[in-house]
């Protein structure tokens, strides 16, 4: 399709060009270069036509199973919207999005596999919690940055800096700055008071070395699609080029990104569902009266104005003031290539990542509490005046969430040598250390129960003068730990053409050496996630270590230990591509994988018999996953298939907690399944049915088995055996048409179907299956009004107001809950770049 592409390139200038675009799912530098060859195979052996329709798909020639888009199909989506959602039409990719707009976050599940499980990459820099593996899609780049983004289903490449990616790789790249000077400036507002601008600045060539540069900035504010609060995002992002000339480069990126969010009520089950009788967070809670000489309970006193407008008395815990996701995350980005001779080249690319954030907290406190600073301010006898009443009878409200505060440096590097033009070796080395501190720190809450501080008391962001002393004067926590994660991965990889360039074998195996340096500074339970941080001292030593204080009884808690726990692993990868025929080509694919145990496990150990700490009750994760598959390539279709089968061992299945009385509110939780295995089916097919009109489809199969019935406790098993995974649909199918009836007008439809769902590992609860369609249209206005590259652009998502559950809180048994999907909603754009 030629006859629209003015609209695209004028108004996004950001096209790299096709040996960019086969390089799209590179996730360094490395792997840019060692697959730009790639491209020119198909060049060389005449496959003609196009290299991608439409931006919904592209033609891959690389020995595994990818999807790639580019930004001419993602400035079609709704403006703002995270790159997970833009790309849920790709098979074997399922994601559930939190909301019309993408601030809430939303679900990924990849062949069955967690979002925990797969690779969320950024230009080569790794976005999977350093500590969890969690990927928080709603903190992902302002989508008209994106050249390109891809999917590899099920395995990772040679030099991914991973150490939890069993199920696959999702990776985006950025775009390069303008050669000339120029100015971006895109407005849109929508449904739910919608409002986003989004602003681009390009130096063009400039200095002695013509280096080339931008700067952008964005604002999103809208209100929740149901119940009380707001969403809000500000994003600035920063990029120096430099050519160096016969195919070299270096280039420095910035990326600084400010959420404010307000958390949906996730905590609907299927009969509440069906019935349409839920309630949304409170609207308002205000606490009782502080009355001298008189007892106060914020937990069961309080004030609520529920969503539905009537008044309860109870806790504020469900207040949407206190139901928050504040974060505060950033990263800069090197990337260097150099050919040191004419058969060698070196790759270098430096990152460092910046993490403040947390999910809300709430609890209530008692004035007399053993672990509050009784001899510091406000302090009365045998307990501290927290409500300013001058007793110490009452039972307050604080808020206290868990703070995550990350310092992540990251190196990706390769040696890549040409032996001669049909064999390659490529050498690489990955860094990967974060220094990971988790906090809670306490506050007090004003009767209108709105924090002083979206972080607390944290030490750099928060209010450490609204904070509750504990006995030594620290801030009362209700956690306190400090992590390092440090991966120092090797990889080795050979590449060769053989038969006039007919076959392309690819061999490797990367080796990740995997540490973690635990310190924790509170009490905890026996292999238990609860803890007691406290500076009391233990009324009783037993013989086994373990202590006992005289306010929790029985109880017994390990005392603040430190531990390091190492992992490795060599895993292989190797790939063959024939093609056998004029653009017909078979392919076939091996890989191993391995997700070593994450933080939070590993701060559960037991106390063994003889008195020392196990953490070998959680194991690593480890897949060996194969694909076979076949693409056909013309002047009109981009066409694939692909069979697949994974075995897992130590199968973990991860889950949100969505209960707001939860302690662990908004925190994930974690089950070993055992042995599972799965297989399935991958499709896509693109076609050019004339220069007016394309077609895009997709279908993916996914069957799973659990080998294992599930111990939950010793002798207690539960029937897992022969059950499919939860969350994971059977059936997906995705499909789009592009219309373009004149020179100015595209008009896109497009939906996706998801299967039914189980919602706990006995698979005695299914959430319905769902289809949702969306319809996009893009009208240039510069022959119309004579603006110069300018257009406006009308979504329209869930157009047939479709009502199904989306991210579902799974469990090992019972009635589960889920959220609520967003409901039909229109955003209309307008936009010019000069």
């Amino acid at each position: 399709m030629t006859n629209r592409k003015r609209v695209f390139w004028a108004t996004t200038a950001l096209f790299t060009g096709l040996l960019g675009a086969g390089a799209a799912s590179a996730q360094s530098s490395g792997t840019v270069a060692t697959e730009a060859t790639e491209v020119e195979t198909v060049v060389v052996t005449g496959q003609r036509g196009p290299f991608s329709i439409d931006g919904a798909i592209v033609a891959e020639s690389v020995a595994k199973t990818r999807s790639t888009i580019t930004q001419e199909f993602i400035a079609t989506q709704t403006p703002g919207q995270t790159i997970l959602q833009t790309l849920n039409l790709v098979p074997g990719l399922n994601f559930v999005n939190g909301d019309p707009y993408g601030n809430s976050g939303g679900n990924i599940r990849m062949r069955g596999f967690d979002g925990n499980r797969v690779s969320l990459t950024f230009d080569g820099v790794p976005l999977n919690d350093s500590g969890n593996y969690a990927a928080y899609t709603n903190q992902q780049l302002d989508p008209e940055l994106i050249s390109r983004a891809s999917v590899n289903q099920g395995t990772t490449d040679v030099d991914s800096p991973t150490a939890s990616a069993t199920g696959g790789t999702i990776n985006y790249t950025t775009a390069r700055p303008l050669e000339e000077p120029g100015f971006q400036f895109n407005l849109s507002a929508g449904e739910f008071d919608y409002k986003r601008v989004f602003m681009r600045a390009d130096s063009g060539a400039f200095g002695p070395w013509d280096t080339t540069g931008y700067f952008t900035v964005s604002y999103t504010n809208y209100d929740k699609f149901k119940g009380p609060g707001e969403l809000e995002k500000t994003q600035y992002n920063g990029k120096l080029y430099q050519d160096l000339g016969n195919g070299n480069f270096a280039s420095l990126s910035a990326h600084w990104n400010v959420n404010r969010n307000a958390f949906y009520n996730n905590f609907i089950n299927k009969a509440q569902f069906e019935s349409g009788n839920y309630l949304e967070n409170d609207i308002a809670c205000i606490t009782p009266v502080a009355v001298n000489g008189t007892v106060q309970n914020e937990g069961t006193q309080s004030t609520r104005i529920l969503s539905n407008g009537t008044v309860a008395t109870g806790s504020c815990t469900n207040y949407h003031g206190i139901r928050i996701n504040p974060s505060n995350t950033g990263n800069l980005r090197g990337q260097f290539s150099y050919g040191l001779t004419d058969s060698i080249r070196f790759t270098f690319d430096p990152s460092f990542q910046y993490t403040i954030a947390n999910g809300g907290g709430y609890a209530t406190l008692r004035e007399t509490d053993n672990t509050l600073d009784h001899a510091g301010t406000n302090a009365t006898g045998p307990g501290v005046d927290l409500n300013g009443d001058g007793d110490v009878l009452d039972t307050v409200g604080i808020y206290n969430p868990s703070n995550t505060n990350t310092h992540r440096y990251g190196i990706i590097s390769s040696l890549i040598w040409d032996l001669n033009e049909d064999h390659r070796i490529r050498a690489a080395y990955t860094l990967d250390y974060a220094r990971h501190r988790q906090t809670g720190e306490a506050v007090r809450m004003g009767r209108d129960s709105e924090p002083v501080n979206v972080f607390s008391g944290q030490e750099r962001w928060g209010d450490p003068d609204a904070a509750i002393r504990a006995i030594d004067g620290s801030i009362l926590q209700k956690r306190d730990r400090f992590s390092i994660a440090q991966l120092n991965q090797i990889a080795l990889e050979y590449r060769g053409d053989f038969f006039e360039d007919r076959i392309t074998l690819n061999i490797g195996a990367r080796a990740p050496f995997f540490e973690r340096d635990l310190n924790q500074y509170c009490y905890s339970q026996d292999a238990s996630s609860n803890v007691r941080c406290t500076n009391e001292t233990p009324t009783l030593v037993l013989p086994n270590g373990n202590v006992r204080f005289a306010t929790t009884g029985t109880t017994e808690y390990i005392p603040p230990f430190s531990q390091t726990v190492k992992y490795d692993d060599v895993l292989p990868n190797a790939g063959i591509v024939y093609r056998f025929a004029e653009g017909h080509s078979v392919y076939a694919s091996y890989a191993e994988g391995i997700s070593v145990p994450r933080t939070d496990n590993l701060y559960q150990p037991a106390r063994a018999a003889d008195g020392s700490l196990n953490f070998s009750t959680v194991q690593p994760e480890t897949t060996k996953s194969t694909d076979i598959g076949y693409r056909f390539r013309n002047d009109r279709t981009v066409a694939s298939i692909a069979l697949w089968w994974t075995d897992y061992q130590n199968r973990i299945v991860s889950s949100r907690d969505n209960d707001p009385l939860s302690p662990f509110f908004g925190e994930f939780t974690e089950r070993n399944l055992g042995a599972v295995e799965q297989s399935g089916i991958d499709a896509q097919l693109g076609y050019e049915v004339s220069d007016q009109l394309t077609v895009y489809a997709s279908a993916s199969y996914n069957t799973s088995e659990v080998q294992d019935d599930l111990e939950i406790n010793p002798g207690v098993f539960l029937p897992t055996s022969g059950k499919k995974l939860v969350e994971t649909p059977m059936w997906t199918y995705a499909g789009r048409i592009d219309w373009a009836p004149t020179s100015d007008l595209s008009i896109g439809f497009q939906g996706k179907f998801v299967d039914d769902r189980f919602t706990n590992d006995v698979n005695s609860e299914s959430f319905d299956s769902y289809t949702v369609f969306d319809v996009d249209a893009r009208y240039d206005l510069t022959d119309t009004f004579g603006i110069r590259d300018a257009y406006v652009q009308l979504n329209v998502t869930n157009i047939f107001e479709e009502e199904y559950l989306g991210n579902i809180s799974t469990g090992t048994t019972g009635n589960r809950t889920a959220s609520l999907g967003a409901p039909r909603t229109a955003v209309i754009s307008i936009g010019t770049s000069f």
